[in-house]
């Protein structure tokens, strides 16, 4: 269902003029950043050269004080040698929601355009109980990179740029049974008009967060996964598994268990290390090319492009204004790896500048792949 970012603008003017209130109640945060990138398989050979200019808008009205709106967009400027591709256009301005709220205003042979809404729903908050309506994120995660659990909204650990991951258009139903468990229920829809819908309880136990989760993924495959997180001496221990089994009829789906797990241990002078492997059956059958997984909208069933991934990650504050990170990836089945160092500097409170460096050496389908990507990005917020 298309909706443009007019109709949105007019449904929150039409909700203010309902409720009668001045809006005085509201807030507005966002940043705007400019990140300068290059691609390149071989450093002899063509590089890709790309600008983006981004800006991102957080808008939180609350006209009752059970009551919430919540609208958030991004809008940006493209422009550089990707655009050349003629698929590129398609791919930025396609919108996998129920409701169509992601636009190219304009798309020329040099610059691209576009406007997103990837918020956009009322929350009540009454007693015990949580409701959600419209666009949001639902986060059933518990590892750092690879989330089974995460069969609303899946998102791709490569692409750092979009910290606040996108949205489904959904039903939420929180009930909070104590203050350390809740039950929930929950309902997407996408633009093929498939249904995603599941329950799910979290308990605390033996100092652990504990959580298990039944339902439907796709209108294609049945879905029961558990997750947890909790320590093991002063390490930080999460792990979370979801099994998929095909509805009746589905032949183009197929029975696959997905499984990860995770572990984090800081030291006293901030040096933070993270560990963490998943399984995945069958992955990667499907996968082209190395850009086709790096570019697709993952789902909890498509998380990796190896049967096993393994991650390693190590992040260190070198100063109060400057802080660093590497990670790495190694995936046994295709003899591939990944590299990814980052660095980033603050330039006063509300201004950052960040560098950062992809890899990629894999082989797929018999083709051996190499792609280096570097990120140079000022990022300010308010």
């Amino acid at each position: 269902m298309k909706i443009t970012s007019s109709s949105i603008v007019f449904l929150i003017l039409m909700a203010s003029t309902s409720f009668g209130q001045d809006m005085k109640n509201w807030t507005l945060s966002g940043y705007v950043s400019n990140m300068e990138s290059t691609m390149f398989e071989k450093v002899d050979e063509n590089w890709i050269s790309d600008n983006l200019l981004h800006n991102r808008l957080n808008f939180n009205w609350y006209p009752k004080d059970w009551l919430t709106l919540n609208i958030g967009m991004r809008n940006r400027i493209m422009w550089g040698g990707s655009i050349n591709d003629s698929t590129y256009a398609d791919m930025i301005g396609a919108d996998n929601g129920y409701f169509d709220l992601n636009e190219n205003l304009f798309s020329g042979k040099s610059c691209l355009i576009n406007s997103t809404f990837d918020r956009a729903f009322l929350e009540i908050n009454r007693g015990k109980w949580n409701i959600k309506a419209g666009r949001q994120r639902i986060n059933w995660g518990q590892n750092f990179v690879w989330n089974p659990n995460d069969i609303f909204n899946s998102y791709s650990f490569f692409d750092f740029d979009y910290a606040e991951r996108p949205g489904a258009d959904a039903l939420r139903v929180q009930y909070y049974t104590s203050m350390s468990s809740s039950a929930e229920v929950a309902l997407k829809a996408d633009k093929s008009e498939n249904i995603t819908a599941a329950g799910l309880y979290r308990f605390n136990k033996w100092n652990y967060d504990f959580q298990f989760l039944g339902g439907m993924l796709n209108s294609t495959d049945y879905v029961a996964g558990m997750g947890w997180t909790g320590h093991i001496m002063d390490a930080g221990f999460s792990g979370e598994f979801s099994y998929f089994k095909p509805m009746k009829g589905k032949t183009e789906s197929k029975e696959m268990l997905v499984a990860g797990l995770g572990s984090n241990y800081t030291f006293k002078n901030s040096l933070m290390f993270q560990l963490e492997v998943l399984y995945s059956q069958d992955a990667g059958k499907n996968v082209g090319n190395l850009l086709e997984y790096y570019n697709e909208d993952l789902s909890a069933k498509t998380l990796a492009f190896s049967e096993y991934s393994l991650m390693a990650q190590a992040s260190y504050t070198f100063s109060p204004l400057l802080s660093g990170n590497i990670s790495g990836m190694y995936y046994p089945g295709i003899h591939g790896f990944f590299a990814g160092p980052s660095l980033e500097y603050s330039l006063s409170n509300n201004l950052s500048l960040s560098a950062f460096g992809q890899y990629f050496d894999v082989t797929l389908n018999g083709a051996h792949t190499t792609m280096s990507l570097l990120f140079l990005r000022i990022k300010g917020s308010f």
